[in-house]
């Protein structure tokens, strides 16, 4: 059956969302159709809307959400109708490369750097007015129904509560990971997180949670110092208030630099300086935030020649099929918080309101 529902449709790039009437094919084999019941908006959906990261269009975007499956095409095995699910944007086959080595967890299946915007047979799953429109990273989430791969899906504890452990379908697993599984952040370490968004802030948990000693916490925008410190952060510096760059800063700060960095932004000026900032011989900086199209970083080599690692996370590193019910169980067992991520809570037909508060920085 095909359902219509309601959804944000970004119909072009700098406009805002529409909310349509979508009709929601039903799922071909190996598929899943969830009912969507909470998404929250993250930076990667804002860059699509700005052109910093190239989509085509019409899209749905949402990449970060939990909801109930109602339906499931031949052959699926994973889940069935009712059970609670979060939706994965980077998908685990179990197949390709990645997948099966132990460091690597970006599936071959995901559409974050192929960004054809389709399901994997090459075909998509929405119309609205006649006209198809395109899936963002496999998981399209601004609408009340969604179609995904089964790859793309984890079923989760029936008892968790949907709009808290939507988190964990991007923004929490994402900064928390990055420290945990990606960077390996020991005790008693020191450590430097730039931005302080919902990532960031999750970063700074992750650091928390490996033992780290110091964690700094960088961003321009004062207002998120006490919840840093709040969820761990033992130092907070905005970088408007320094008359010199952050990186010398923080090197002085800590007798010669970081042991772990954070770009939690995406920002080629801000992941040269956490780099910098890291101790020259085996100081280790992650790039967390999804970095600009079109943009080149240029730096000195001797940065790395000395001894420095520069590494990638997405999705903290996370195998996620198999990672997400394990962090949700986590949740539940009160091992982390996400409560202080969650800043105002909106009926999604204000979903333009919400990227105001995003880009305002609230």
């Amino acid at each position: 059956q095909v359902i219509k529902c309601r959804a944000a449709v970004l119909w072009e790039a700098n406009k805002p969302f529409s909310i349509e009437e979508v009709e929601v094919a039903p799922p071909k084999e190996h598929e899943v159709r969830i009912k969507i019941v909470a998404t929250g908006i993250c930076r990667s959906d804002d860059h699509v809307i700005t052109g910093a990261l190239v989509k085509p269009f019409p899209i749905i975007l949402g990449h970060e959400a939990a909801g109930v499956v109602e339906s499931v095409g031949q052959g699926v095995t994973s889940v069935k109708p009712g059970d609670k699910v979060v939706p994965l944007f980077v998908p685990q086959c179990g197949e390709c490369k990645s997948c099966l080595n132990t460091k690597g967890n970006l599936c071959c299946k995901t559409d974050l750097c192929a960004s054809n915007g389709l399901m994997p047979d090459g075909t998509t799953r929405f119309t609205c007015k006649g006209k198809a429109v395109y899936h963002f990273l496999g998981t399209s989430t601004f609408t009340e129904y969604t179609v995904v791969h089964e790859s793309a899906v984890a079923k989760i504890d029936s008892a968790a509560p949907l709009e808290k452990v939507c988190l964990i379908g991007c923004g929490f697993s994402t900064g928390y990971g990055a420290a945990l599984q990606t960077a390996k952040v020991e005790p008693g370490s020191t450590c430097a997180i730039f931005g302080l968004g919902g990532v960031g802030l999750s970063a700074v948990m992750g650091c928390k949670a490996a033992g780290a000693a110091r964690i700094i916490a960088v961003d321009i925008n004062k207002d998120k110092f006490a919840k840093a410190k709040e969820l761990g952060a033992t130092d907070c510096i905005n970088p408007k208030d320094l008359d010199k760059p952050i990186h010398e800063v923080l090197i002085e700060m800590t007798g010669g630099g970081v042991d772990y960095s954070f770009e939690v932004i995406g920002r080629t000026d801000t992941m040269t300086a956490a780099l910098a900032c890291c101790h020259y011989n085996y100081g280790v900086s992650v790039i967390v935030g999804v970095p600009p199209a079109a943009q080149k970083i240029t730096f000195d080599p001797i940065l790395l020649f000395t001894g420095r690692s520069w590494k990638g996370s997405v999705f903290g590193g996370w195998k996620s099929k198999d990672a997400v019910p394990k962090l949700v169980a986590d949740y539940m067992n009160k091992k982390f918080v996400l409560d202080p991520l969650i800043t105002h809570t909106l009926p999604w037909t204000k979903i333009n309101e919400g990227f105001d508060l995003l880009r305002a920085g609230e």
